[in-house]
């Protein structure tokens, strides 16, 4: 997830003067953990999913001395969302960020510290602090076009709507969508121009239109992350450039504490039978593993998706809750030139007379990112990242699309070297990119996500954190709380939840 600041405390931040390179220092990735055959068939805890909230779980047992469990991750590797790619032609390639690539939120004098920033840190990641709200070159359909002011009018607009939000809150009424929001306070978009920057602070955060986004959600995680003041880490933005990839951090945490008999990869859960006795999951290679408690930590796509099957079906009032949220799609697609010819900021927004047709684009080839690379990468969400999900196989035909509008902003553009995206919405294992909350939102549903079922049955990521949904810190406070849970259950019996739907 992405967001824009409101105050002046990133511009102070120099993207010529932040960058955490560490490279030399850098701790190994990816740990030497191939088993040698199959895990144990019975064990106390199975964790399903070895992506942050899945990693920081298993940490969190292995902490509280319970190491009778197993992660069953159905890629090669550890990370979920965070995934690399290596991108460019021969000679000229990088390793770019397929999903997460923002830790959003580090710390504020001796307030809370962002988990992930400090586990960042810990490994030794390179990250460049990017201003997101300044460092902007405009442009429309006409080219270029400095809208600044209409920019500066719609951050004020959503800082408008999260007051109202809080204030709506305190006298007990009922949610409104952002769009609503904007109409209620007369600052709904009405130019191509102010469209893009209602894009830029909704759309491009979010993964979906305003008209689908909570007031309220977008204002409890704003503030629980980003504002000091209401007890967030800061309003910085780190942008990892290590050519480990952010993966990385998952992963060589994992090599602290796991050992071979504790992982199973390249396994997809088919089947996940749950009674008052414990919990067998059925994988699609055949395996068939038992224990005390199993932790789910798929997404919210998966979820409401029939791609792992729950038997006996989960209870309405779980299923009402995984119905409820949304599962939004944000795709970054890559380009790479012979050399650079774009603006020289980190970000140029672009406003055509369609909303979200290819408007924000975004420099790698910068003196802080990848210098000489050539690449610019555009971000689609939604309707239209669907739309881009259809058009995968016909590279030619997206590549068309974007350079129409590259050109009108840059006449005479010549055609990329290469050009990638990535699939997400479509994607068997996740079914999105992260989870947000239209509305109005019902705080219930946020508990009920995270809940466990018939006392042997958890669910943890960052669709269930009600604070920080969508957000990698999100993810890994869910799942170390999950843990925690699972541990004092398995500790004292008398504090596990009840054995019933």
């Amino acid at each position: 997830m992405t967001w824009f600041r409101l105050s002046i405390a990133t511009v102070l931040l120099s993207l010529l003067s932040s960058v955490v390179a560490k490279d030399a220092n850098a701790t190994k990735c990816l740990a030497d953990l191939k088993p040698d055959g199959a895990p144990p068939n019975n064990t106390k805890v199975l964790i399903l999913g070895g992506g942050m909230a899945g990693v920081i779980a298993a940490r969190t047992l292995h902490e509280r001395g319970i190491d009778d469990f197993v992660i069953v991750e159905a890629k090669h590797e550890f990370g979920g969302r965070m995934a690399k790619q290596t991108f460019g032609v021969n000679g000229s390639e990088y390793v770019i960020e397929k999903g997460a690539n923002w830790i959003h939120g580090t710390q504020t004098d001796d307030g809370p510290a962002n988990p992930v920033w400090l586990l960042a840190e810990k490994h030794n990641l390179s990250m460049v602090a990017s201003n997101l709200s300044t460092d902007i070159t405009f442009f429309d359909y006409n080219g270029p076009n400095n809208y600044s002011a209409t920019f500066e009018a719609s951050l004020a607009a959503v800082e408008s709507a999260r007051a109202l939000a809080g204030q709506r809150w305190q006298e007990n009424k009922t949610d409104l969508d952002l769009r609503s929001a904007y109409k209620y306070l007369g600052v709904a978009p009405k130019t191509p121009q102010e469209e893009a920057c209602e894009y830029y602070q909704i759309d491009y955060v979010y993964a979906q239109d305003a008209s689908q986004t909570s007031t309220l959600a977008a204002a409890l995680s704003y503030n629980n992350t980003y504002n000091p003041e209401a007890g967030g880490y800061s309003d910085v933005d780190m942008l990892s450039v290590d050519q480990r990839g952010i993966a990385c951090i998952v992963q060589a945490e994992a090599a602290t504490f796991l050992n071979t008999s504790q992982v199973l990869f390249n396994q997809t859960v088919k089947t996940i039978q749950y009674n008052q006795n414990g919990v067998t999951v059925q994988t699609t290679d055949g395996y068939s593993l038992t224990a005390d408690h199993a932790l789910v930590t798929f997404s919210a796509g998966v979820l409401q998706n029939t791609d792992v099957v729950f038997e006996p079906a989960l209870p309405d009032w779980k299923r009402e809750a995984i119905s409820s949220i949304e599962m939004s799609v944000y795709t970054k697609i890559f380009l790479q030139f012979k050399e650079k010819f774009w603006f020289d900021t980190g970000i140029g927004l672009y406003a055509d007379q369609q909303k979200g047709r290819y408007p924000v684009w975004e420099s790698l080839d910068h003196p802080c990112l990848f210098p000489g690379s050539g690449i610019i990468f555009v971000t689609v969400t939604g309707d239209y990242a669907n739309y881009l999900e259809q058009l995968n196989k016909n590279i030619t035909q997206v590549q068309l699309e974007v350079m129409e509008v590259l050109r009108r902003m840059y006449p005479g553009a010549p055609d990329p070297v290469d050009i990638w995206l990535p699939i997400w919405g479509r994607a068997p294992l996740f079914r999105g990119s992260y989870s947000s909350w239209g509305a109005p939102f019902v705080p219930e549903y946020s508990y009920n996500l995270s809940a466990p079922v018939n006392g042997h049955l958890w669910f943890a990521g960052e669709a269930t954190s009600s604070k920080y949904f969508g957000f990698m810190h999100g993810a890994y406070l869910e799942g170390q709380k999950a843990a925690t849970n699972i541990a004092t259950c398995i500790k004292n019996p008398q504090r596990c939840p009840p054995t019933t739907t």
